[in-house]
Order: structure tokens, then sequence, then C-alpha cells
């Protein structure tokens, strides 16, 4: 969606197509991924196609605002959580929730593991997403709840892995990443460990 489409004023039944349109996309993306189809999005919500790109010019403007819809929802969750005198549980709480939305929606989890970062909105929302992990890591390590070699950077690419671990027993084992984050925080906390390689050591 342009500025220009973003900073006009809406009638009360654009205000309505808009919220039906927003809704069923969310649902579409979380359900099936962001390959689901503007037809498809329109007809769950009940609407002509054309209305969608009346809304926002392009499919990939339309997977950007709900998907930055769930970043800001995480950036505000990890934000709250900056506020928990634990900065361990803080940290593992975080974790547990990046997860959870993997887990509930595909299109999050696409973009979380590369996919659509060409969108400035999702850039932006990632570097927002990316800066208060790597706040709640750094208090974690100043008390002590983790290792001292850690980083922000780990622990994003630590969840994406523990989603993706479990994610092939899904149908059958819905909450399976949940035994994968409990072995993962545990070597977190493994603070008389061996020092860990640079992250950007030859392979």
């Amino acid at each position: 969606m342009t500025k220009a489409m973003a900073d006009r004023p809406l009638r009360s039944d654009a205000v309505r197509s808009r919220k039906l349109l927003r809704k069923a996309a969310a649902e579409a993306f979380a359900e099936e991924g962001t390959n689901v189809s503007i037809a498809h999005i329109a007809e769950r919500a009940g609407i002509a196609k054309g209305t969608v790109f009346r809304h926002y010019a392009t499919k990939e403007d339309l997977v950007a605002a709900i998907v930055c819809q769930s970043i800001d929802a995480l950036v505000e969750t990890g934000e709250r959580l900056e506020g928990i005198t634990d900065a361990g549980k803080a940290l593992r709480d975080f974790m547990t929730e990046v997860i959870e939305v993997q887990a509930r929606d595909r299109a999050f989890c696409e973009v979380a593991t590369g996919i659509a970062h060409d969108q400035p909105a999702i850039r932006a929302g990632t570097e927002r997403l990316h800066a208060i992990a790597d706040a709640l890591t750094d208090r974690a390590r100043r008390q002590g709840a983790i290792r001292a070699d850690i980083t922000g950077q780990d622990v994003m690419l630590l969840v994406s892995g523990i989603y993706q671990t479990a994610a092939p027993l899904r149908s059958s084992h819905p909450q399976l990443w949940r035994r994968y984050l409990s072995l993962t925080f545990d070597g977190m906390q493994a603070t008389d460990a061996a020092e860990l390689p640079s992250s950007d050591a030859d392979h």
C-alpha cells in the first residue's frame, strides 16, 4: 500500500471491508503460508478481489501488514518481559512466545526463516525483534542466568531451529518443540562449559 493510500480517510464501508480483509488474510496466511492466493483471501473475506487491491497495492504489501502485526506483538511482549526481575525467565518466556507464534502462523514462520525479507516493513520489524532479543539476552548474561558467550543472534536462530526440529512431527505431536526448548535452554545455562566457537568461525 502506498503512503497516499495509507493516509486516505476511509468510509465506514471501507473500514469494514479492511477489517474483514485483514482477518481473512491473517487466518489464511497462518494456515497456508504466504503462497495463498489473493482470490482465496477475498473469497474468505466475502469481498471482491479488486477490493483487496484498493486497500493494498500488492500481495506483498498485504503479507507485510499481517506479518508485522505478529512482529509488533512479539516486540511488545519482549518489552514487557524486560520488566521481569528474573532475566533468565524473561528470556525463556520470550523464546517460548516466538516459537508459539511460529507454530500457529505459517507466514510468520516463513518470514522467521528468511522468506520475504525484501519488504521494508518486515525488515524494520525484524530489526526491532532482534533488538529486543539482544536486550533480553544481555540482561540474562549480566545476571549470570545464561553463559556469557550467548548473543541475541544465537537466541533468534535457536528459536527457529527448535521449531524446525520438531516440525516434522507437528501433526501428531504439536507440543514437541517444548521438549527441545527445554534441552536448548539447559545448554544455554551451562555456564561452566567450554567457550563457544566464534559466530564467524570458519567451517
